[in-house]
């Protein structure tokens, strides 16, 4: 069953084509283990019989909150296959954000581990849960069981929904990002193109599968019908590198922390690396000296800038020979798209102004998940009556021959470890802990993080404060890429006119290094 002439289009057309072409070639390894692309396309099907006969209809919203590995890349397409729309969440998720997040999208089914499983409050609505370690007692399946359903999958348009990915917004309250097959097959097959991908490609990656630069490795070489190696993160640099000698990897996506930790080992440059042969960056700009080291030590390999946002993937990309030129630029628009500037009366901006981002395309977002108003802040009319067009909210210039220079972003969230994070939503968690009067949230320039997260706090009267026991509270609240790197406490945090807190007066060194927990 493999969807040729109903699936047309779709991310699950994709899969099944590649499994088509080389059945026999390996789709994903992953932890010592490896699945062909025939074998695969099988499991995602009979991972679609199962949700289905767990109620699972065209449309419907099925979470994905599991580790790197096979398990994860068939439930994904799985649920693709089934006719869902995929929410791919971090497996580290706390309870209520999980909890939140599920009610937000109204999931059918949640596919994670027992141990996350239990974290969800019982006074909400839960999905059903599939558990993906095992039997748990809150679990309605397993997903071994799920596995050993007759193969099945739903009729699925490129026009269909295809997936809510929840982006963390300036608010502190993630929003869902809507995407339908069109928008991230578009996007998949541009990429593809501009980075030459073809099914000899063996790409290696550390990135989450929920992230959503880790959930294009998998669809980019399903798309191509490459290798996926897939490891559960960069915990152990030096076993990548072996993979990078021993493997014949030939893409090595990441983002600067990465990159940063690879170029700390020592004796990189005693070896050859014949077929690496593109290495791809966005999340934050790369510093000069990380790329000049990555040039000398993989020459020949093509280095990628890009920029992106979830709200349409990828934005554009600085071709390699532009890189000694243009070394600033995060390049031009990806192929198939187009961008420009505008001013804020709406007008086109000339060659050097710096206005908003516009972007148009068919990666271009359906909108928010049940949020009418970002959604209309966002989405803008195009120039055809049923056209959106994309507003960033990031600021940019363009020279004279169409190349994108970032100039800042016009909310605060921060870019740390190539992820967006959400001043907002550690303030929350900030403001919660006992004594705290006043918190506020900083991302604060780091050659390594991009930006590293700095909080500033201020104790109620009579009480006092420490930052150890503040670094602790955040880590059983938030996701570990959430928790601040560094703590100041001070007597009284400062004000502006108005009474808010003047986040520009903070934006200089901690006083007190004392307080340093990166």
């Amino acid at each position: 069953m493999t969807g040729d002439r109903a699936d047309f289009g779709s991310l699950s057309h994709a899969l099944e084509r590649s499994a088509a072409a080389t059945p026999e070639r390996i789709a994903v390894e992953s932890g010592g283990e490896r699945i062909g692309y025939g074998e695969f396309a099988a499991a995602a099907r009979r991972c679609a019989g199962g949700l289905g006969e767990l109620g699972v209809r065209r449309g419907d919203r099925v979470a994905v909150a599991l580790p790197n590995g096979i398990a994860a890349a068939v439930a994904l397409y799985g649920a693709l296959r089934a006719g869902a729309a995929i929410v791919p969440l971090n497996p580290g998720i706390k309870g209520d954000k999980l909890a939140a997040i599920l009610e937000d999208c109204q999931a059918k089914v949640l596919i994670g581990t027992a141990a996350l499983a239990a974290q969800l409050p019982s006074a909400r609505a839960q999905p059903l849960i599939v558990a993906a370690d095992g039997a748990a007692p809150a679990a309605h399946a397993s997903l071994d069981e799920l596995m050993r359903a007759p193969e099945r999958g739903a009729q699925v348009l490129e026009v269909d929904l295809a997936a809510v990915i929840y982006t963390s917004g300036s608010t502190g309250v993630p929003k869902g990002v809507v995407l339908s097959h069109r928008n991230m097959a578009f996007a998949s097959a541009s990429i593809c193109a501009y980075l030459g991908m073809h099914g000899d490609d063996r790409i290696l990656s550390t990135l989450p599968l929920s992230f959503d630069y880790g959930l294009y490795q998998l669809l980019l070489c399903a798309h191509v019908g490459a290798s996926l190696l897939l490891e559960p993160g960069m915990g152990y640099p030096g076993e990548l590198v072996r993979m990078l000698h021993e493997r014949g990897v030939t893409g090595l996506p990441g983002v600067p922390t990465l990159f940063r930790v690879l170029l700390s080992l020592p004796g990189l440059d005693k070896r050859d690396w014949p077929q690496l042969r593109l290495i791809t960056n966005t999340g934050a700009a790369l510093s000069g000296d990380t790329i000049q080291s990555l040039r000398r030590i993989f020459p020949q390999a093509r280095l990628y800038s890009m920029y992106g946002l979830t709200e349409c993937k990828r934005v554009s990309y600085l071709p390699p020979e532009e890189l000694d030129r243009r070394p600033d630029s995060v390049g031009i628009a990806i192929p198939g798209t187009e961008v420009w500037i505008e001013g804020e009366r709406g007008e086109r901006l000339r060659a050097g102004e710096v206005g908003e981002l516009m972007v148009r395309g068919p990666h271009v977002m359906q909108g928010y998940w049940n949020a009418p108003a970002a959604t209309a802040e966002r989405l803008r009319a195009g120039r055809w009556p049923w056209e959106r067009v994309l507003a960033t909210g990031d600021l940019f210039r363009q020279d004279a021959q169409g190349f994108l220079y970032f100039v800042g972003r016009r909310d605060d969230i921060i870019k740390s470890r190539g992820e967006k994070v959400s001043p907002r939503e550690i303030e929350n968690v900030l403001l919660a802990a006992p004594g705290v009067l006043d918190a506020a949230v900083l991302g604060v320039a780091h050659e390594v993080l991009g930006q590293a997260i700095w909080a500033h706090v201020s104790p109620r009267p009579g009480a006092a404060l420490d930052a150890r026991e503040l670094d602790r509270f955040c880590r059983e609240r938030l996701e570990p890429h959430l928790v601040p790197a560094r703590f100041a406490i001070h007597a009284q945090l400062p004000k502006s006119a108005n009474g808010k807190i003047d986040k520009r007066a903070l934006a200089q060194p901690l006083p007190q290094p004392e307080h340093d927990h990166g």
